[in-house]
């Protein structure tokens, strides 16, 4: 299934591509996604076993918990947010919010914004309905999801067994400024440190860049391309709308 948002460094075009790389089914039996984002991968994978979601992001971590606790109370609630400029700007305001209204609002910010950067107003003409509509099914599928709220080193150490497997896809390397969790450069060296020392396996997402390919020289690394869906508003060549990425594992 499809996740119920849009986020910045999704992975719904590399999705199909990282399951392929996950491995047998007998090897693992607790799956976590570290850097959880809008769970393109959780949601496209098989329910089984124990998952877990997490995000740095206590917006968004919300917004999930509410979508598994309270999915009709959203529903609602998204009944006025219609689709307009006014709408758009007033969501950004959070004085005197409840957790849901907290969560319409911030899901109004990612469905109306262009890139889901939460700043700047899209315009485009979306079926609002259909999508209040599928929080239902997103409610279902993450009934059995534990959603947490916590610094990726104490999800890496809180769920490692040597029957684990860990999808990570942190703020790439250089694009850090334009999400809202704070990642530093010493945050990059302290996620290699702690995924060197993991028991279970790990699926990493990151950019194809000189300063990774050089941190991770050490595993397995698979490059790929996907389509930056970011640029085809602009009228350029083909291939210069690659972006390249490297999945990297540990088996």
């Amino acid at each position: 299934m499809n996740s119920f948002i849009k986020w910045i460094g999704g992975k719904r075009l590399l999705r199909k591509k990282i399951l392929e790389e996950f491995p047998d089914k007998s090897e693992y039996d607790r799956y976590i996604e570290v850097f959880g984002g809008a769970g393109w991968v959780l949601f496209a994978k098989e329910p089984r076993g124990l998952e877990v979601y997490n995000d740095a992001n206590g917006d968004l971590v919300n917004l999930f918990r509410v979508v598994k606790y309270h999915p009709e109370a959203l529903q609602k609630e998204l009944q006025y947010n219609l689709n307009s400029r006014e709408i758009f700007e007033s969501s950004k305001q959070r004085v005197g919010a409840t957790d849901i209204q907290r969560a319409a609002r911030f899901y109004t910010l990612i469905r109306y914004s262009y890139g889901a950067n939460l700043k700047d107003y899209t315009g485009r003409e979306l079926n609002t309905k259909k999508s209040i509509d599928y929080i239902m099914e997103v409610a279902e599928r993450l009934n059995k999801v534990v959603v947490e709220n916590r610094d990726f080193e104490k999800i890496l150490k809180l769920y490692d067994r040597e029957n684990a497997l860990f999808y990570l896809d942190p703020p790439y390397h250089g694009t850090e400024k334009y999400y809202q969790a704070e990642f530093s450069q010493s945050d990059h060296e302290r996620l290699h440190e702690c995924l060197g020392n993991l028991k279970g396996k790990f699926i990493l997402s990151y950019n194809r860049d000189d300063y990774i390919e050089e941190l991770y020289k050490g595993y397995n690394l698979r490059p790929v391309t996907r389509r930056n869906g970011l640029l085809e508003r602009y009228d350029m060549p083909s291939e210069k709308m690659d972006y390249k990425e490297l999945i990297i594992k540990n088996f």
